[in-house]
């Protein structure tokens, strides 16, 4: 029973898990992808905030995500994490009283993460 009792626990988690994400990578085809420059707002693009927040910077102009979050897209705090790197990403969604909100997001791979 603890056996059974388990996997039905593994299985429920690892379905919350992963359709968390299924809205945020599904591209919606009749809106334009953007390529924009990603990263962390506070510590990259001097955004006032209150902690490591993901923002998004386009047409000269930065913005606070909502849709997908900072630690969604890998370890912040490492080498080519937002904190420490700005990183180009595909996005589509539309700008809401001042942030970005976020129907799509895929971060770009660049040459050098590519191994």
């Amino acid at each position: 029973m603890k056996k059974i009792l388990m996997t039905l626990i593994f299985i429920l988690a690892a379905f919350i898990t992963f359709s968390q994400d299924s809205k945020i990578s599904t591209i919606d085809p009749t809106k334009k992808i953007i390529t924009v420059n990603a990263a962390c707002g506070e510590c990259q693009f001097k955004m006032k905030g209150s902690g490591c927040t993901l923002a998004v910077k386009f047409k000269k102009k930065t913005y606070f995500v909502e849709g997908t979050d900072i630690d969604s897209h890998g370890d912040a705090h490492s080498e080519k994490g937002f904190c420490n790197a700005i990183r180009k990403a595909e996005v589509q969604g539309e700008v809401v009283h001042n942030k970005f909100v976020a129907s799509y997001f895929k971060l770009i791979e660049d040459k050098e993460n590519k191994k």
